[in-house]
């Protein structure tokens, strides 16, 4: 529906203007709506700002989420434990690690796993079990005499370990880090990390992207509760774990990293108390505008625990050495070329400013005591003006030398090590260890009914008040945990409304509701005319879907490409004698929208959270209206209506019946999976995903939600939203339900010879009956 945008909003501009000439009449008992222009703009200009409050306000309702004990380091890591284990679960990192017993030599007959050597260390190819069939990869600096410690350098995504070992062009000499530190007398590991590059960021028999190649992982990997950041942690500290079990100062174990590599450094440290000091250079800042990062660093509820200073008091009291240097600075996604889909999210990467990083700084050293038995270890290097340096600088390799209790000055740069292997490319590994990713994603989708049938067991179907009082959790924590629970309204609605349209059956209002300062709710009201005095009618909220407006459902012109897929259904069921109300949703603007998806993520909000806060108000609203019967309300949504019918109406009970049209599917699979043309992670709705959705609510297990309330699906034989095989298997799953609670006649699914759009037959006669209003 993107091609159309451009003609929805020139329709709703028109619309508008002309009501603005003949508003003088609105909704009796409300005020004169004057609002002009675009209010589709306004609505999500006004939730922006309201997200920009919201993300200055995190820092200092983070507090709440932290209950410190100082008294010793003992009690101090335990009253951080649940802060650290929710950590892990935001970022993750929640697969079982396997143990390493040893690392392998990674060779072959015409290869040894000894690719260089100096006088100081010899140079290996190694890899180790991480989790599941995911190896990490990379390379050994073994020192030639006893190590005197033992770290993990950590390059970033577009740097391999050859470049940080000396091996290959990309790194300059005195910022060889790894190298540097295996002069000195440490056991290094360096891992592989995925790239930025699109090189195989797609499935060649469905489609190929633009996306980087950490974005493809984490399309898939968020929805299943996993994710790039996670699943890297888990790599680095599959080795730690095996660093910390070696004989004497070997069991020493530090992290170092550089970009991507010092967020992983920074995180990997927070999470594993083993690791005894970290060095983190080109990352380290108020995370108050990470929605504009890349994608790949978008963690859901981050920003409600966690900014940097919060994961930096994690490490503590072991020692912290942030380096000020030049952060990777990446402009946006890989520009599109030939034989690739445009569907990589916006996102940036910059270096922050030495105030910013000094604030940030300064703020994880005052969340600790002067005095006592813990106090911060956490020190700022930077060069002798406000300009960052170059990353491993002399200065942050002495410091973090000192803090791993290696008490010697660190030695001058020794001559490179030669890569003995001849004209090696490293793609084919970085290829590998893509897959294993995706692969590692795919078997986490096909397991996950088993994880959602075990999350479920709770769930009774013995009756039906055990289904209602059995079930009322889940739909706190679908609220809580996957679409976000905003407060309350905290303005009344104060309806404004103006008449927009007067026909023979009914007339039609444009109403604009007050949520928060700056946040409203906007519609249109259709009115039956021969509503009689005291009389009560049932009402529909008809929802629009991607791209669309209130205009889209009430459109008449059977030329118009609205009718073509809405066929005027808010019209319709008007002039049967139902009021009916157009609310607009957020899912308009292209990028706009979506990168408000993006800010309220951080702050472990969605789009359907704020969603749900307005149909709230509505609801509150149109229930106390003279004729309407705050008993009869419907929810009827097509596309993303009707994904917006699986959510909203589940955790708001006064929706009396819902249909769910040209979206209903095995949604999981389809937002997962990177097999088939129907699914999300090659498309451009980067804003799909809703986090560890995969082993929590499927759509069959959000419709139990609404149950025992009536629920129907609309299906076109040619939707191409899915196969009708998915959306039969996953609506079976809820008749089995409805029978189970002895209610099969509250539930139906109509199938029709059609495509993505409103048919309106068996859904009308679903209305008619289960809101208790005849058929004309």
């Amino acid at each position: 529906m993107k091609s159309v945008a451009p003609l929805l909003v020139c329709v709703h501009l028109c619309f508008s203007q002309v009501a603005g000439v003949a508003a003088a009449d609105g909704l009796p008992g409300t005020k004169p709506l004057r609002l002009d222009g675009d209010l589709s703009e306004r609505m999500r200009g006004g939730f922006d700002t309201f997200l920009d409050r919201e993300l200055s306000a995190s820092i200092k309702l983070r507090e709440k989420q932290w209950n410190p004990v100082f008294s010793s380091p003992d009690a101090y890591e335990a009253s951080i434990t649940p802060n650290r284990e929710r950590f892990r679960y935001y970022i993750g990192a929640s697969d079982v690690r396997r143990r390493v017993n040893v690392l392998e030599m990674v060779e072959t007959l015409e290869q040894p796993a000894m690719i260089a050597a100096t006088d100081n260390f010899a140079v290996f190819t190694v890899r180790w079990p991480a989790f599941g069939n995911v190896y990490g990869e990379g390379l050994l600096l073994e020192p030639r005499a006893n190590p005197v410690g033992s770290v993990v350098a950590i390059p970033d995504a577009d740097q391999t370990p050859e470049m940080l070992v000396g091996l290959a062009p990309g790194v300059k000499p005195d910022s060889q880090f790894a190298r540097r530190l295996a002069e000195q007398g440490f056991r290094v590991v360096v891992p592989v990390l995925i790239d930025r590059s699109d090189e195989f960021s797609g499935n060649p028999n469905v489609r190929m992207t633009n996306q980087t190649h950490r974005e493809w992982v984490y399309r898939s990997a968020y929805q299943m509760g996993r994710h790039i950041i996670g699943y890297e942690v888990n790599k680095i500290l599959a080795v730690v774990g095996w660093l910390s079990r070696q004989r004497g100062a070997a069991g020493n174990v530090g992290v170092a990293g550089y970009g991507e590599g010092g967020l992983l450094a920074l995180y990997s440290a927070a999470l594993e108390p083993k690791i005894n000091a970290a060095l983190v250079s080109g990352y380290f800042n108020s995370r108050q505008k990470v929605w504009e990062e890349p994608i790949y660093r978008n963690v859901f509820g981050l920003l409600h625990e966690f900014g940097d200073a919060e994961i930096a008091g994690m490490i503590v009291p072991r020692a912290l050495i942030v380096e000020y240097s030049r952060a990777p600075e990446i402009a946006g996604p890989p520009p599109l070329r030939e034989g690739r889909y445009e569907s990589a999210a916006p996102g940036k990467l910059e270096t922050p400013t030495l105030a910013a990083v000094h604030a940030e700084v300064a703020r994880a050293r005052s969340r600790f005591p002067n005095k006592g038995p813990i106090q911060h270890n956490i020190s700022l290097v930077s060069g002798a003006t406000t300009e960052p340096v170059q990353f491993g600088t002399k200065t942050a390799l002495t410091a973090f030398i000192k803090a791993m209790g290696v008490k010697q000055p660190l030695q001058p740069a020794a001559e490179a090590p030669v890569d003995s292997r001849r004209n090696y490319d490293p793609r084919e590994r970085k290829k590998r260890q893509l897959n294993q990713l995706i692969d590692h994603t795919m078997q986490l989708l096909t397991n996950s009914h088993h994880v959602r049938a075990k999350y479920w067991e709770r769930a009774q179907a013995k009756s039906l008040e055990a289904w209602r009082q059995s079930t009322a959790p889940y739909r706190r924590e679908m609220l809580d945990e996957l679409i976000g629970n905003f407060p309350p309204a905290t303005l009344p609605p104060n309806a404004r409304t103006r008449k927009i349209l007067d026909k023979p059956a009914w007339t039609g209002y444009e109403v604009v509701l007050d949520v928060y300062p700056d946040v409203i709710c906007w519609g249109y009201l259709l009115v039956p005319k021969d509503i009689g005095a005291d009389e009560q009618r049932p009402v529909v909220v008809c929802q629009h879907g991607l791209e669309g407006a209130p205009q889209s459902v009430i459109e008449e012109d059977p030329e118009s490409r609205d009718f073509q897929i809405y066929s005027g259904f808010a019209a319709k069921l008007a002039e049967r004698g139902f009021v009916t109300y157009a609310p607009h949703n957020f899912y308009k603007g292209g990028n706009e929208f979506r990168q408000l998806q993006r800010k309220a993520n951080p702050l472990k909000k969605t789009l359907f959270g704020i969603t749900t806060v307005q149909h709230r108000q509505l609801l509150k609203w149109l229930s106390g209206l003279p004729f309407v019967d705050p008993q009869r309300i419907g929810f009827y949504g097509l596309s993303y209506g009707g994904n917006t019918a699986t959510r909203v109406p589940a955790v708001l009970n006064q929706y009396a019946c819902v249909i769910d049209s040209g979206d209903f599917n095995e949604w999981v699979t389809k937002t997962v999976s990177v097999h088939y043309d129907y699914c999300f992670p090659p498309l451009g709705a980067y804003e799909v995903g809703e986090f560890n959705l995969g082993h929590t609510f499927n759509h069959s297990d959000m419709a139990g939600l609404i149950a025992p309330r009536p629920f129907m699906v609309e299906r076109g034989h040619n939707d191409g939203v899915a196969p009708d095989e998915w959306v039969a298997a996953e609506y079976a799953k809820v008749r089995r339900l409805y029978v189970e609670l002895g209610i099969p006649d509250k539930t139906e699914i109509e199938y029709f010879n059609g495509p993505h759009k409103i048919h309106g037959v068996g859904t009308f006669e679903f209305l008619h009956k289960h809101l208790n209003w005849p058929q004309p």
